[in-house]
């Protein structure tokens, strides 16, 4: 663990780090390759692997919500950038807000961003579900299906106990794993492209920017974890360089990835097989080579990505309640680290994930991912608009110590496109989504209520 500054500037100093040589042999600060490895890990998960899919009924419209959404995480990513150069601090967007605006915008941001964690996490089982399909039949039988689903939540949870020097291990062999998938289908996709696969440009009776925004929606599940290296920023080394620089290029990276993957997919699976695909990318190789070896291989990695990626998330679901904790914010139990990790809050994390993806399979499978992608969605633009909020306050009042006046009209330009790129999501969602997000919100208010009233007494 590395030395973490308050806002009321109290040191706190954890066991791992200590005159900047590690203490604890499990516990190891990350590079920029392994920081740029964790961003792209947590992006390029499992969405990628299931949304061709997801947004095929909206027809190849989809593709210039991809474009947008692209140019927006990129603006979002930079502004990220900008913030963890002036607060290089674990916590990410809690940070960044309770710096702007206090305790109760910070707690908004962590306990928003806590739940995206663990909702993402139970969305990325099931994505990975489809795909293990493919080599274990599991469909059949509900209760396998939601053994295989808790089996790949916990598997990742056990990796990040062990400490962040397995966490970095796993991140960087799993993100090395997933390109291999990915790059032949975005790249050899294109010699198989049909453009009779494509389907209608728009499909349904919502209109485009209907078809645009709505699609749009679901994407943002592809680039969530675009601020990992901020959340993570104590356990990266030089993190006044390296958080804004594994930031854009993990961004970078995986939009021309994903960019190029949704393509090939549209072009050389069929629209009316696709919009019934649980393993598009399978499909896609199975067509390119033909027989279903291909395909299999396929989905082998995109397990492992997805296994990965949830590795990943695992780790930032313990950060930001890291954080919180030490401004007593959140319970205390969530300060508690060991081997470098916050292990409450990855054991917290993890039941709960797997509570929901229970609750979701018992309920009814149909659109469970979709359903949990679009909460996942609105909760993450708390943060993401926090954040961003927190920017231009910095930018508009003036405030040296966190504004560089020579960039002031691009940092401020930036921060007004990533907040409106945030508020369009919301849009984007839809109302069921921002329903359930808004109770989700509104629980939080209670337990900041709770944790406020108990910091003012102990402060007595």
């Amino acid at each position: 663990m590395t030395t973490v500054t308050t806002p009321s500037h109290q040191q706190k100093q954890g066991p791992s780090v200590e005159g900047g040589r590690p203490q604890d042999k499990h516990g190891r600060r990350f590079g920029l390759p392994v920081a740029t490895a964790l961003v792209m890990g947590n992006i390029i998960g499992g969405g990628i692997f299931l949304l061709p899919a997801s947004v095929a009924p909206y027809g190849t419209i989809s593709l210039v919500a991809f474009a947008l959404l692209t140019a927006g995480a990129i603006a979002l990513a930079l502004v990220f950038g900008r913030l963890a150069r002036r607060h290089p601090r674990t916590g990410g967007p809690y940070v960044y807000a309770r710096e702007a605006f206090g305790d109760f915008a910070g707690f908004l941001a962590a306990w928003s961003y806590w739940i995206t964690t663990w909702v993402s996490n139970a969305a990325l089982a099931v994505a990975a579900v489809g795909y293990l399909d493919v080599l274990v039949p599991v469909h059949t039988s509900t209760a396998a299906t939601i053994a295989a689903a808790l089996f790949l939540q916990w598997l990742p949870a056990l990796a990040n106990l062990a400490g962040t020097r397995y966490v970095g291990a796993v991140q960087l062999v799993a993100t090395v794993l997933k390109f291999v998938p990915l790059l032949l289908v975005a790249v050899g996709g294109l010699f198989f492209f049909d453009s009779a696969n494509l389907g209608p440009f728009q499909a349904g009776d919502s209109g485009a920017v209907g078809a645009v925004s709505a699609s749009a929606a679901i994407l943002l599940f592809s680039y969530l974890g675009v601020e990992s290296a901020a959340v993570s920023a104590g356990e990266v080394r030089d993190p006044e360089r390296n958080v804004g620089r594994a930031t854009i290029l993990g961004t970078l990276g995986a939009a021309v990835i994903y960019l190029l993957g949704t393509l090939s997919v549209f072009g050389t699976v069929p629209h009316d097989t696709l919009i019934a695909s649980g393993a598009p990318f399978s499909d896609a190789v199975n067509t390119m080579f033909g027989g279903t070896w291909g395909g299999t291989a396929v989905a082998c990695m995109a397990v492992v990505s997805m296994a990965g990626a949830l590795n990943g998330w695992t780790l930032l679901s313990a950060q930001t309640p890291y954080a919180a904790a030490q401004d007593g914010l959140f319970p205390r139990v969530f300060a508690r680290r060991k081997r470098g990790v916050p292990t409450a809050g990855v054991l917290v994390t993890v039941v709960l994930a797997s509570l929901l993806t229970v609750y979701n399979y018992t309920a009814g499978p149909g659109g469970v991912f979709e359903i949990l992608v679009l909460v996942t969605t609105f909760t993450a633009t708390v943060p993401y608009l926090l954040s961003t909020a927190a920017q231009i306050y910095f930018l508009a009042s003036g405030r040296t110590d966190r504004v560089h006046r020579g960039r002031l009209v691009r940092d401020a330009l930036l921060a007004a496109l990533a907040a409106g790129f945030s508020l369009w999501l919301v849009a984007g969602s839809g109302y069921a989504a921002v329903y359930q997000g808004v109770l989700f919100l509104f629980a939080g208010v209670l337990v900041y209520a709770w944790m406020s009233a108990r910091k003012e007494r102990t402060a007595r």
